[in-house]
């Protein structure tokens, strides 16, 4: 129902908004609500993907782009116009809006942005992959890039995250983690395009949801863990009846550095209850590997202690340049 002229109101100009990373149709309730009591519904774009629903719930919507004076002019007599702006906005509108507004001149309708839907956590995610997707068609470089090409920057982004959480530096660590996502979706992008076994970023992510799902069974099922280390209890038994490895060191990375994969044998074989004598030998390796191994049954990670005082050490020479 539409509102009765009053002549000598300004009336109401609403600019509704929907995000695009939200299927069309699905509109908030305030927002179906100013559709169907509006005096008059404005589009100037005649592809907008919201038209086709709300021609089927019956809002009539015409397709024009007024300037700003021809919009105050339309709400002349207490009318409410709704506009539905395209997807980048409408610069020209509000620009002309706020200067009329500035003048003093005009009498001015009520203004109002009605957000008619909003980006769901994640949202952004999508965006990502759309613009991966575009570089892969068409940039020279990216559009030729293989899984094993792009291996090393995985591993040099990890390390500059690893970087960022150290220095405990929060626009660093915004910035690496973007970067390491990026070779996810790299990755998965390039194998959308594998002849034999494609899969997807949806793949990727379905299988990540299945895995935390299944390992945490104190969260989604019905079993209990009060403590970390009951909850590293369900996580272990979960992964070993997963992987059904015929060793404690299957899947530990020989390719990781040496301290690192020192103290990761070491967990592993301690979570085992293993009791595994160091091997003998002559020469510094095996003196970092029992130091390696002691760090670890202390609760200490061998890997980031070497690089504090490797840090350390940097700022000394240095001071010494």
């Amino acid at each position: 129902m539409t509102a009765v002229e009053e002549p000598g109101l300004p009336g109401r100009i609403v600019l509704l908004t929907a995000s695009h990373r939200v299927a069309p149709g699905l509109l908030s309730w305030p927002a179906w609500e100013t559709l169907r009591a509006a005096d008059l519904v404005l589009c100037p774009d005649p592809g907008h993907p919201q038209l086709p629903y709300l021609r089927e719930a019956g809002v009539p919507v015409e397709i024009s782009a007024p300037d700003a004076q021809e919009l105050v002019e339309a709400c002349e007599g207490g009318r409410t116009v709704v506009v539905l702006p395209s997807g980048e906005g409408d610069r020209r509108l509000t620009d002309g809006l706020a200067r009329l507004a500035g003048s003093g001149r005009v009498q001015m309708p009520d203004l109002e942005l009605l957000p008619g839907s909003y980006d769901l956590p994640g949202a952004r995610l999508l965006d990502l992959v759309q613009v991966m997707d575009r570089i892969r068609r068409e940039c020279p470089w990216s559009s030729q890039q293989t899984h094993k090409g792009l291996a090393k920057y995985a591993l040099e982004e990890a390390y500059e995250l690893v970087e960022a959480v150290e220095e405990g530096d929060r626009d660093e660590l915004r910035e690496e983690l973007g970067d390491v996502l990026l070779q996810v979706v790299f990755h998965a992008r390039i194998a959308e395009e594998d002849g034999e076994e494609p899969f997807s970023i949806d793949d990727v992510a379905g299988g990540i949801v299945e895995k935390l799902i299944h390992r945490h069974p104190h969260v989604f099922g019905s079993e209990r863990a009060d403590t970390p280390e009951e909850v590293k209890e369900h996580w272990l038994r979960m992964k070993a009846v997963e992987k059904q490895r015929a060793s404690v060191t299957d899947g530990v990375p020989l390719g990781q550095p040496a301290l690192a994969l020192a103290a990761k044998l070491a967990s592993r074989a301690r979570t085992a209850g293993l009791s595994v004598p160091l091997p003998s030998g002559e020469g510094v390796g095996y003196r970092l590997l029992a130091l390696a191994v002691a760090a670890e049954a202390s609760g200490v990670d061998p890997e980031a202690a070497l690089r504090a005082a490797a840090r350390a050490y940097r700022v000394a020479i240095r001071a010494a340049e």
